[in-house]
């Protein structure tokens, strides 16, 4: 076997970098790496072709499989039959046990955006997957202790692991870089699938950034020649893909084919959706120019076209679909708290009543306010798959009209990115991918799409209702300010260079978590 592991090995690391593990790693990173990479070279032409004047719709090639009235995806596997409410978040101890026990019905056990993946994180964070599937788990801060309920009150295990763009480079397959993704899917599905089947469950996933069919193809096939490798029954793995880029809303139809004896559903995102659509169309100019994201809502013309059809596409094929996230993370203030319930409330109704199936929380303290909304509407049934939605027609111009987004560009949005932004890198860097800023859980979808506008704005020279223009100058002046405000801005250095570099690039980056990733030995 030619797989090295450069990383320290620490205590127990040997029950997850096992020699069944890493056997797979290497069968999937010969098989398929060349493959993504070629995908993701594919990614690149695409953007070249936008700015040639290429315009993104839906796939003539693909017609027949979105005029087929006949394929359905596999039926709802055991454990995420009923999705009502899903909690996400990182993978360390406590919030294993805090997710799990939450109430809601399925954990997205966050190995990407919620996580900075740092060889003890990626391995630790499997390993804590692996007790708690065992019931082996524990934790305790010296005054608190915590431990798992009665499994039939646990919400069932579905994780995210890294998108194809993201390496790791602590486990080398013949002298090469591995793929996040794979390493990430292969150490799990190794150490737990097995043991979920003997649970009555399954090993079940969360696809993050994919950008085309073809990727979803790839999963696919990974999927199949690592049940074959493992002895798992074929169609056991069960894979819920986030649209959340841009491309990817012009194949919904056809990333679930591509999926369908692996699909759970599609989900709608937010902040990473914006930034795609940023990052798309980054060369356009103004016309997919966002103003402050904050007042880009799920109701706004294009973020409405593209849910209402993520809805439309999963129960026409039978599939689920989830909806965004309530990042809201409840507060001491009865006042903020009042607001804020109210508005996650509104935002939950919507959904349930735009048919989707179940919807996001980042907090415990939020799956009572989102179970309630949809309970009114699902009642005793698991899911509401029979609204089919005939009544949604989107066209690929309804997706693309970004221009008629209401909102400016302000100076405080613009020092809210920044701020945000800093705070969060910061976390970061010192191996925390998920952290509460201004009563809200952010993770790095919320750098992303905080750092893309910054660029898109300065790019774009926009003026700001004070009437500064958006410059090099004008954000590295509130970088500091802001810095100043948060106090001990030897604690920001690092995040502030990082910043700089991502918002401020002449070329764009197409993700801050892969310089991110090269500060990390």
């Amino acid at each position: 076997m030619s797989v090295d592991v450069t990383g320290p090995l620490h205590e127990r690391y040997d029950e997850i970098l096992s020699e069944r593990a890493l056997s797979l790693i290497e069968t999937l990173h010969r098989s398929y790496d060349a493959r993504r990479r070629e995908l993701l070279g594919k990614r690149a032409e695409r953007i070249a072709a936008i700015a040639a004047g290429t315009e993104l719709g839906f796939l003539p090639e693909t017609q027949q499989i979105r005029d087929d009235p006949q394929w359905r995806v596999a039926p709802p596997a055991p454990g995420i039959v009923d999705r009502r409410v899903e909690i996400t978040g990182p993978t360390d101890r406590k919030m294993t046990i805090n997710a799990l026990n939450s109430g809601a019905k399925v954990w997205l056990a966050d190995q990407e955006d919620a996580n900075t993946p740092t060889w003890e994180n990626v391995v630790g964070g499997q390993l804590n997957l692996l007790d708690a599937i065992t019931r082996k788990i524990d934790f305790s801060t010296g005054t608190k202790s915590y431990a798992l309920k009665p499994d039939d009150e646990l919400a069932t295990i579905v994780v995210r692991p890294r998108g194809w763009h993201l390496p790791e480079k602590h486990i080398l397959v013949d002298g090469e870089e591995t793929s996040g993704s794979l390493v990430d899917f292969a150490l799990y599905f190794a150490a737990c699938a097995q043991l979920q089947l003997d649970r009555g469950q399954g090993p079940y996933f969360y696809l993050p950034k994919m950008e085309s069919h073809l990727e979803a193809r790839l999963w696919n096939d990974v999927f199949v020649t690592a049940q074959e490798a493992l002895g798992i029954p074929r169609g056991t793995i069960r894979a819920t893909v986030l649209i959340e880029t841009y491309p990817a809303a012009f194949e919904m139809e056809e990333i679930l084919y591509e999926l369908r004896e692996h699909s759970a559903g599609l989900n709608a995102g937010r902040w990473d959706y914006m930034f795609s659509v940023i990052k798309t169309h980054r060369t356009s100019g103004t016309a997919f120019q966002l103003p402050d994201r904050n007042s880009v809502t799920m109701t706004v013309p294009f973020m409405r076209a593209y849910t209402e059809l993520l809805v439309r596409t999963c129960h026409k094929r039978g599939a689920h679909a989830i909806g965004g996230m309530a990042a809201f993370i409840p507060s001491k203030d009865p006042a903020v708290n009042e607001q804020a319930f109210a508005k996650v409330q509104a935002d939950k109704t919507r959904e349930a009543g735009d048919g989707f199936d179940g919807s996001w929380v980042a907090h415990p303290g939020m799956v009572e306010t989102c179970r309630k909304v949809f309970d009114s509407v699902l009642g005793d049934r698991p899911n509401q798959i029979d609204k089919l939605r005939e009544d949604v027609t989107v066209t690929a111009e309804q997706l693309l009209d970004v221009a008629s987004t209401p909102g400016e560009v302000t100076e405080a949005g613009l020092r809210n990115n920044v701020s945000v932004a800093l705070q969060y890198l910061a976390v970061w860097l010192d191996g925390t991918g998920a952290v509460g800023i201004f009563n809200l859980m952010e993770d790095a979808a919320t750098a992303e799409i905080s750092r893309s506008q910054i660029w898109q704005w300065r790019r774009n020279q926009v003026t700001l209702d004070t009437g500064d223009t958006v410059s090099t100058e004008l954000v590295e002046r509130i970088a500091d300010e802001e810095i100043a405000k948060l106090g001990d801005p030897a604690r920001y250095t690092a995040a502030r260079s990082l910043f700089l570099e991502v918002a401020l690039a002449d070329e764009y980056v197409d993700f801050l978590t892969l310089p991110a990733y090269e500060r990390f030995s």
